[in-house]
């Protein structure tokens, strides 16, 4: 298929001709942006909303799936765990006595260190800076200068990015549970120091990592406790000579980590989740908002002529 103009242009007007459609087309644009720039805000906005520290909060249950590991509870409002419950009954972790399991809460005290959620911290301020540069770009920038217009939503769009990726869940540069494990004093009463907790962000969904650690032994590589000389608590001796079972292997059996100074390996690990409904909700429309800005992106690098840069 053809395109003819009519009435015929001349060859010698026709460049002139295209550059000054191109020229029109390319305003036009410019001002629709600033409608979309409106749109996008306001979706921003809802993001920062469902984010912000709201009382009561959010509560979420914390359950290991078909078993009595773990029990509990958490209460997150905005970036912060405020309040939480957990129950424990894992083989290496001996109960208090009379207890039928070992219970932490999150401690009121005023001294106590906030736990706070970087995923989510990280998430807050970038919302928070992709609302920066819609205002900027609306307000204090030249709305016809398509490269500066193209490099504005080009920041927007990476922003919106890393936004979703961290309530998605980390990819890069992020820390190891060893490095980043709560601290003992964010408890009450405060964690042995053979426990780990560690919280984090995975699709959308609060995640909660409990490692029981032991001393590794420097002949065999196995968990060397102190009250158990074969890497095993009494309560584990008792059910394999009885029952003839085998303690529970997972998949950091077999590693060592330094973990507060000292070289361990994990001897129970339990992971629990619960999908909480603000994250959600904030990632899908996160997901939306990446894709408008990705098609405001691309309708302008088409109008400037530069469809072929990478847009990634």
């Amino acid at each position: 298929m053809s395109t003819l103009s009519w009435p015929p242009i001349a060859g010698h007007e026709l460049t002139s001709e295209l550059e000054a459609t191109n020229a029109r087309e390319l305003a036009w644009l410019l001002v629709s942006l600033q409608d979309t720039l409106a749109s996008l805000k306001a979706g921003l906005e809802e993001c920062a909303a469902l984010l912000a520290p709201q009382e009561p909060g959010s509560t979420l249950v914390l359950s290991s799936l078909r078993s009595e590991s773990l029990k509990g509870y958490i209460t997150r409002v905005g970036t912060r765990i405020v309040k939480g419950d957990i129950q424990l009954r894992l083989p290496s972790l001996p109960l208090p006595k009379g207890q039928p399991a070992y219970r932490l809460s999150v401690s009121a005290l005023p001294t106590a260190p906030t736990i706070v959620l970087e995923q989510l911290k990280t998430a807050r301020t970038l919302i928070n800076a992709c609302l920066d540069v819609v205002d900027a770009t609306r307000w204090t920038g030249d709305a016809g200068n398509a490269d500066f217009i193209s490099s504005q939503i080009r920041l927007l769009h990476e922003n919106i990015q890393e936004a979703k990726g961290a309530l998605k869940g980390w990819s890069d540069g992020h820390k190891s549970w060893s490095d980043d494990s709560l601290e003992p004093t964010k408890f009450d009463p405060p964690l042995p120091a053979n426990l780990s907790l560690h919280l984090s962000i995975s699709e959308a969904a609060i995640v909660l990592h409990v490692r029981i650690v032991g001393g590794t032994d420097a002949h065999t590589g196995t968990n060397t406790p102190l009250s158990a000389p074969n890497g095993l608590s009494f309560r584990e001796r008792f059910t394999t000579a009885f029952t003839g079972g085998k303690p529970v292997f997972h998949d950091e059996a077999h590693q060592a980590f330094t973990f507060r100074g000292q070289e361990v390996r994990v001897r129970d690990k339990v992971r629990v989740e619960s999908a909480d409904p603000s994250l959600m909700a904030a990632m899908a429309k996160l997901g939306a908002l990446e894709r408008n800005v990705a098609l405001s992106r691309r309708a302008l690098h088409v109008v400037m002529g530069k469809e072929d840069e990478d847009e990634t």
